[in-house]
């Protein structure tokens, strides 16, 4: 894993949703200097968007497909 413990902190909200299924959220946590060394830090070229968007539907399938619930 590139990480070293305590670089990633993570935590679970879940509640019931107005149809009374229950939801939860994600709250993930990466310390800036890992995200450094990996090249994604904001501050760093490598973090730029170099390449065209993808396509339309792509996007609009993922928009539709984001409330999905997932099966595992």
């Amino acid at each position: 894993m590139p990480f070293e413990r305590g670089e990633v902190q993570w935590g679970l909200a879940c509640c019931a949703g107005p149809d009374g299924c229950w939801q939860g959220w994600f709250d993930i946590r990466v310390h800036a200097d890992a995200l450094r060394r990996l090249g994604l830090h904001p501050d760093q070229p490598t973090a730029k968007v170099i390449g065209p968007s993808p396509p339309g539907w792509w996007h609009a399938a993922a928009e539709r497909n984001a409330h999905q619930a997932v099966s595992g």
